[in-house]
């Protein structure tokens, strides 16, 4: 540990304080998987310390943003490279923000706030920037606005050799292509990423909840109606099953609308759908209040399991209906639920070669969502899987795909090799389904 001695940050090691609650990431399913150490860095110079001394002593390395990776790549036995102390926000007089690695959205929005910018970016506010944008960045504001990768304008590298790149279109423009959309931990570790933000809006917020309703019917209005509405309104709808419940709808989303416009197009999804109308809708809320009030604190303690698919196409009737069944067939102990997230509208207004996020075209994402162990999350998938593209979301990897490169990257995968074999070429930062 004596390379590591001289670091600004702090080096945790098994027994020592500060071990146990730094080690754990967000992540419950990963809680108990114990790191030789962790070392939260407060510095590039850290970072490449670490990165350095991890290459050198033939260590496994696992970079920590938010660590809500569902595939627990932000843990590992190795070494844990914390990030969360690279937090500052600043943002320049042309809107250009400079943001560290580790700052969360929890921290992002207020920070934006203040200068009258925000992001198109998720909701949990312990999520951390670096890792939603290194796969795309799907969010409330998205359908106007782009992924959060597609307002990404440079960013600085430290890669497996321990030397400090500053990338953009203008300097190593293939590295900078392949961090917009391949997924996090790739080709080095982030430490600050610079952004094109937008002006805040007001929104309408919208929210509403429905039980004992037609599930199939309204599942075929939202895939017909949500992906077509204006870019300035995203709606997206959860089907929940509870046990000893009956199967409840939620539609939840934002518009950058006034109520009323925002009100007229919601009626036409309800009337299609057959429910009852919205009728309360909050208006004139600024994003970063919008970001909070959706925030998703979950089920502390409780390991969920996610599966996730997009879609080009509505899914038919026959479809609709199995998923519907199987939803509550068998014992049900925990929440089991399906997500549909609109798209279309700015996410497809990116050439699909311009970014390495290959999954341009999607009218829809469907994630099914249960506790680990559960087998409906495989079988709700499985039935949903022939209709569906074949593409998944690489921030949602998932370890059970046939064919990965293809799902997570589609005809972008050979170009990224290329990008990977330029700056890892001996795959320093690896793990399960890397490039």
């Amino acid at each position: 540990m004596t390379d590591l001695a001289r670091l600004d940050g702090t080096v945790f090691a098994p027994g020592s304080p500060g071990y146990e609650a730094n080690r754990r990431p967000a992540n419950v399913a990963y809680h108990d998987v114990r790191p030789r150490l962790v070392v939260s860095c407060r510095s590039t110079s850290d970072v490449v310390a670490v990165v350095s001394y991890a290459a050198t002593a033939g260590e496994r390395l696992a970079v920590r943003g938010g660590g809500h990776c569902f595939a627990g790549r932000s843990s590992t036995d190795g070494i844990v490279l914390d990030l969360s102390e690279l937090n500052d926000v600043t943002v320049a007089a042309d809107g250009v923000a400079t943001i560290g690695a580790g700052a969360r959205l929890g921290q992002v929005y207020p920070a934006l706030h203040a200068h009258g910018r925000t992001l198109p970016a998720g909701c949990g506010p312990t999520v951390g920037i670096t890792g939603l944008t290194l796969g795309g960045g799907i969010g409330l504001l998205g359908r106007q606005y782009g992924l959060t990768c597609d307002r990404l304008v440079g960013a600085q590298v430290v890669l497996a050799d321990g030397s400090v790149v500053n990338c953009d279109d203008a300097h190593e423009p293939k590295l900078f292509w392949a961090l917009r959309g391949a997924g996090g931990g790739q080709f080095g570790v982030v430490t600050a990423l610079q952004f094109a933000t937008v002006p805040e809006p007001l929104t309408t917020r919208v929210e509403a909840w429905w039980s004992d309703v037609a599930v199939e019917r309204v599942m075929a209005a939202w895939q017909a109606w949500a992906p077509d509405a204006p870019d300035q309104l995203t709606v997206n709808l959860a089907v929940i099953a509870e046990p000893g419940e009956p199967v409840a709808v939620t539609a939840f989303g934002a518009a950058t609308l006034p109520e009323a416009d925002t009100h007229g197009l919601l009626r036409e999804f309800t009337q299609l759908a057959g429910l009852p109308p919205v009728t309360e809708l909050i208006p004139d809320m600024p994003v970063h209040r919008l970001k909070a009030s959706f925030s998703d604190s979950g089920e502390p303690g409780r390991a969920v399991r996610i599966r996730s698919e997009f879609f080009t196409r509505p899914m038919p009737d026959d479809t609709l209906a199995s998923l519907t069944s199987d939803l509550t067939a068998g014992p049900i102990h925990t929440t089991r639920q399906l997500s549909f997230t609109a798209m279309g509208g700015a996410y497809d207004r990116v050439p699909v070669g311009a970014t390495a996020f290959a999954h341009r075209g999607q009218r829809f994402l469907l994630e099914h969502t249960a506790a680990a162990g559960d087998p409906w999350v495989d079988r709700s998938w499985h039935a949903a899987h022939g209709d569906a593209s074949g593409r998944v979301y690489p921030n949602f990897p998932d370890l059970e795909l046939d064919d990965w490169p293809a799902a997570y990257h589609a005809e972008n995968h050979a170009r990224l090799v290329e990008v990977k074999n330029a700056y890892d070429p001996h795959r320093f930062f690896r793990f399960p389904q890397s490039l």
